[in-house]
């Protein structure tokens, strides 16, 4: 029998097949093999008295770290414009580590409707200078989900960004039921509570979503310095006209992405978020050299 992990607590894990959620164990095999269960994978399970085996794990498309999920299909990276207020550079960091992962953007500003004009300006000029979609929602009242719903159908959906975004709210309204419990925003820090506990995948609109909890940093110090650059799209439009094929758009002459931001082409603030990484990833390999 051939089914989905969707969820794992305990060294127990539940297989959604066609027509059940059946509880199963690994095989020790898989310790023995360093190669652990996770959610999202697709698995061969093997059924006795209504209690299952995972007889095998099947190769997977991608795989996350934080949070452990395989299989991903696609990302739904959800800021909030105020409280806390929208942070580029990590929304930046957020954007590369989906691209590395080669996942589907999709991108949802939420309470739009605590935002000033010039706010929301700011926020359209990212957004058309990087190329991304961008949705402005209003997770509580429901405003604006509708093309978010319409995309989870055939997809593993991840909802990632920092605490506090309104991650919680907006699976509740995707399920139509208070699945999670969603924490109250800290007055005090402006940041959200952990409330999630496990990751786990909630069948939705013929899709996934990975239930999964918020956090407000990230890695990308494992990236190679000459891969970073295509983790953000819009140099690809120009990239190729640099006077040096190694150049990484830093300190290189005749740099074409340079000369676009110049220009005002590429976003001057995207760009400034690059070279930041940049510099990150190099004074790690630094460190250990």
């Amino acid at each position: 029998m051939i089914g989905t992990i969707i969820k794992g607590i305990g060294g127990f894990y539940y297989i959604k097949t066609s027509t059940d959620v059946i509880e199963c164990k690994a095989r020790g095999k898989f310790r023995h093999n360093e190669l652990t269960p996770l959610v999202g994978d697709k698995v061969e399970i093997e059924v006795n008295n209504n209690k299952g085996v995972i007889e095998k794990i099947y190769e997977r498309s991608s795989e996350l770290i934080r949070p452990n999920v395989a299989n991903v299909t696609q990302a739904y990276v959800v800021f909030s414009i105020k409280h806390p207020d929208l942070n580029f550079d990590l929304l930046n960091k957020f954007l590369v580590m989906c691209e590395r992962k080669n996942l589907k953007i999709m991108i949802g500003i939420n309470k739009s409707d605590l935002a000033n004009e010039e706010e929301i300006k700011e926020v359209e000029e990212f957004f058309r200078q990087s190329g991304y979609k961008y949705i402005f929602i209003q997770a509580k009242s429901g405003i604006g989900l509708e093309e978010l719903i319409d995309n989870l159908k055939d997809n593993v959906t991840v909802l990632c960004g920092p605490s506090g975004a309104g991650k919680s709210t907006l699976i509740n309204k995707f399920v139509g039921m208070n699945h999670m419990e969603t924490g109250e925003v800290s007055d005090k820090i402006r940041r959200g509570k952990h409330t999630t506990r496990h990751s786990e995948l909630i069948e939705v609109e013929h899709g996934f979503i990975v239930d999964t909890p918020g956090f407000s940093s990230l890695d990308i110090k494992g990236i190679p310095k000459e891969e970073l650059q295509y983790c953000f799209p819009e140099f690809n439009r120009v990239q190729e006209t640099c006077k040096f094929t190694s150049c990484i758009h830093n300190k290189e002459p005749h740099c074409a992405i340079k000369a676009a931001v110049e220009e005002g082409i590429i976003s001057k603030q995207r760009y400034e978020s690059y070279i930041a990484m940049l510099s990150e990833i190099m004074n790690a390999r630094q460190q250990y050299t």
